[in-house]
């Protein structure tokens, strides 16, 4: 079992910069792929970002390439979202997720672990 938290959300004016943090227990995340996804009101979910263990490879929806980085800590079982310039329409809540498999997916249903979500709020 892994559980996996998040934190860093808040409120930010747009142009600004936010850094989500996702911290999982268990002893295997650095052979898990991590992921973020985000939803906002009304709207489905969407694909942000993932990354993969071995080789280190990391992925991004068309909406955040350039300005979203996806980075991971194996020592410190963190996985991070660095969001750069940042828009009103990337407010959302920001969930983290984990792939057994390591397939760094941008489907969410082939993540076997979620976070409980950060809310991100991006004024104009």
């Amino acid at each position: 079992q892994v559980q996996l938290v998040e934190s860093g959300g808040g409120l930010v004016q747009a142009g600004g910069s936010l850094r989500l943090s996702c911290v999982a227990s268990g002893r295997t995340f650095s052979s898990y792929a991590m992921g973020w996804f985000r939803q906002a009101p009304g709207k489905e979910r969407e694909f942000v970002a993932a990354i993969r263990w071995s080789p280190d490879r990391t992925y991004y929806g068309d909406s955040v390439k350039g300005r979203f980085t996806i980075s991971r800590d194996n020592a410190k079982n963190t996985v991070y979202l660095q969001m750069n310039s940042l828009k009103p329409e990337d407010t959302a809540v920001y969930y983290c997720a984990a792939d057994r498999y390591g397939r760094a997916n941008s489907y969410g249903g082939t993540y076997d672990y979620w976070g409980q979500g950060t809310q991100v709020t991006v004024s104009s």
